[in-house]
C-alpha cells in the first residue's frame, strides 16, 4: 500500500465535516458578540438539516439519472464553496441586520448553510468516491472524517475557547426604603475568559483546511502512484465501467459476501437485487437501521447534551471529555484499519453498548445540574470514560458498515450517505424540541450551583 495515498485519504476525509465541526467548537467565543445569543445553536440546528437537500438532489440523480451527475465535478465544486465560505466567515460572521425590526446575523446564517451543504453533500460523494481506490483506503479515509473532528477541537482548545474562571462580584442592596445605608454582597460569577487568537484567524484556519482537502482531492485524481493503487473495476461518474477488470472486481466482491455467521459458507445465487446480492433484504434493512440509529446518536442526540452531561462535573472534566471524545472517533477508525472485522452478530453487540452507554450519558444529563456522584472525582472519570466507549463502539461500528457496503458497489456507498444524513436528520427533529423549545434540560451556573 502506498504511504501517499493513505495520507491523501485522510486529508480528504478530512474536509468531509471539518468546518461546521469548526464552528461548533468556536460557538463560545462567537455568541456573545451577535444578537442570537445562546439561541444561536438551535438556529445553526434548523439551518443544517435544511442543507440536506444537496444530498437529497445527488441520491435523487444518482437513482433517476446515473452517470448523468459528474461525481468528481461535484466533489470540486462542494469543496470549493466550502473554502469560500469559510473565507468570507472571517470577515461578516458578527455583521448583523435588521430583518423585522430585530437584528439577525443573516450573513453567518446563510454562510451557515453553504458549509452545511457541503459538509452533508460529502456523505453522498465523498464515499461513493473512495470506491476507486482499494478497500483499506476507506478506513483511512474514516480516519480523516473522525480528524475533521479533533482538528478543530484541538486548536481550540490552543486558542483558549469556553474557558471559564469564577469570579467575585459585588453587589450593593439597599435593606429598606428609607435607609441611605446599603450592605454589599459578594457572590460567584461565571466569567469566559478571552481568546489566545480571534474568531477570524480560526475561520481563516477552517479555510485553510478546506484547501488543503481540495489539493488532496487532485492529487487522488492525477498522482501516478495513486493511480496505481485503483481497484481493477474503475467508476466513472458513478457507473462502473464494463469488461475483464470489472468482472474481475465483481468476482472479488463476490468472494467477500456479508453474513450473519462468519462460519457459515456464502450462497452462490443472489439472495437479493442489492449489491452483488450476498446479503437477504432482512440482512441490507438490518444494516441501514444500525447506520440511521448510530449516526442519530453520534452525530445528533447525545453531541446536543454533552455540556448538559459534563458541566456539571467542572469546566475541566467538559473540555476533557469532549477532547478524548474528539480523539476516540479516528482512534476507532484506526483500530478498524487493523481488525475489520466484517460481522453482524459484533455490529450488533457494539450497537447495543454504545446505546447503553449513551442512555447512562442521557441520564446524567437529564439530571443535570445535579448528576450522579456530582459532588465525587469518581463521577467526573465515569462520565469522561462513557463518552470515549461511546464514540469507540459506534465509529466502529459506522467504519465496519462502510467497509461492508464498499464491497457491494458504488450504489451502496450513495445509499450509505444518504442513510448517514437521514440518521442525522431525525436525531436533529427529535432533540430540537426538547433542547430548544421547551428546555428540558438545565446547565445550572458552574459556579453557584449547589448539589446536596
Amino acid at each position: 500500500m502506498s504511504l501517499l495515498t493513505h495520507l491523501l485519504a485522510c486529508l480528504f476525509g478530512m474536509g468531509s465535516w471539518v468546518s461546521i465541526n469548526g464552528l461548533w467548537v468556536e460557538l463560545p467565543l462567537i455568541v456573545p458578540q451577535i444578537p442570537e445569543g445562546w439561541y444561536l445553536p438551535s438556529y445553526l440546528s434548523v439551518v443544517i438539516q435544511m442543507a440536506n437537500v444537496g444530498p437529497l438532489f445527488v441520491t435523487l440523480m444518482h437513482r433517476f439519472r446515473p452517470g448523468a451527475l459528474s461525481e468528481t465535478a461535484v466533489i470540486y465544486a462542494i469543496i470549493a464553496l466550502g473554502t469560500v465560505a469559510s473565507f468570507l466567515l472571517a470577515f461578516f460572521w458578527r455583521e448583523s441586520v435588521e430583518v423585522a425590526g430585530v437584528p439577525r446575523s443573516v450573513a453567518l446564517l446563510v454562510l451557515t448553510f453553504f458549509l452545511s451543504a457541503v459538509d452533508c453533500t460529502s456523505s453522498v460523494t465523498f464515499l461513493p468516491f473512495m470506491m476507486r481506490l482499494k478497500p483499506q483506503y476507506l478506513t483511512t479515509y474514516y480516519i480523516g472524517e473522525g480528524v475533521s473532528g479533533l482538528l478543530p477541537a484541538l486548536v481550540a482548545l490552543v486558542q483558549g475557547v469556553g474557558v471559564v474562571h469564577c469570579v467575585n462580584s459585588t453587589q450593593a442592596v439597599n435593606h429598606s426604603l428609607n435607609s441611605s445605608h446599603s450592605a454589599v454582597t459578594f457572590e460567584l460569577r461565571a466569567q469566559y475568559q478571552p481568546a489566545n487568537f480571534s474568531a477570524e484567524a480560526f475561520f481563516f484556519f477552517l479555510s485553510a483546511m478546506m484547501l488543503v482537502c481540495l489539493l488532496a482531492f487532485l492529487l487522488l485524481n492525477y498522482h501516478p502512484t495513486v493511480a496505481r493503487e485503483h481497484t481493477n473495476g474503475h467508476y466513472t461518474n458513478g457507473v462502473k465501467e464494463k469488461g475483464n477488470a470489472a468482472q474481475k472486481q465483481r468476482k472479488w466482491a463476490e468472494e467477500k459476501p456479508m453474513i450473519l455467521d462468519p462460519y457459515r459458507e456464502g450462497n452462490v445465487n443472489p439472495r437479493s437485487s442489492f449489491g452483488t446480492g450476498a446479503y437477504s433484504w432482512m440482512q441490507v434493512l438490518y444494516i441501514f437501521v444500525i447506520l440511521a440509529w448510530v449516526n442519530a446518536l453520534a452525530n445528533v442526540v447525545l453531541p446536543s447534551v454533552q455540556s448538559y452531561s459534563c458541566m456539571p462535573y467542572g469546566n475541566n472534566i467538559y473540555h476533557l471529555s469532549a477532547t478524548m471524545a474528539a480523539v476516540s472517533n479516528p482512534l476507532a477508525c484506526f483500530i478498524a484499519m487493523f481488525f475489520p472485522i466484517r460481522s453482524l452478530l459484533l455490529m450488533g453487540a457494539l450497537t447495543v453498548l454504545g446505546s447503553g452507554v449513551g442512555a447512562y450519558i442521557m441520564s446524567m444529563a437529564v439530571l443535570s445540574p445535579c448528576p450522579l456522584l456530582v459532588n465525587d472525582s469518581s463521577g467526573g472519570v465515569l462520565i469522561v470514560l462513557a463518552w470515549i466507549v461511546f464514540i469507540l463502539a459506534l465509529s466502529y461500528v459506522k467504519v465496519i458498515i462502510g467497509l461492508i457496503l464498499r464491497d457491494e458497489g458504488h450504489s451502496a456507498l450513495v445509499c450509505c450517505g444518504a442513510v448517514v444524513q437521514l440518521g442525522s436528520l431525525l436525531g436533529a427533529v427529535t432533540m430540537f424540541p426538547l433542547v430548544s423549545v421547551y428546555s428540558f434540560f438545565s446547565s445550572g451556573d458552574p459556579c453557584t450551583t449547589q448539589c446536596p
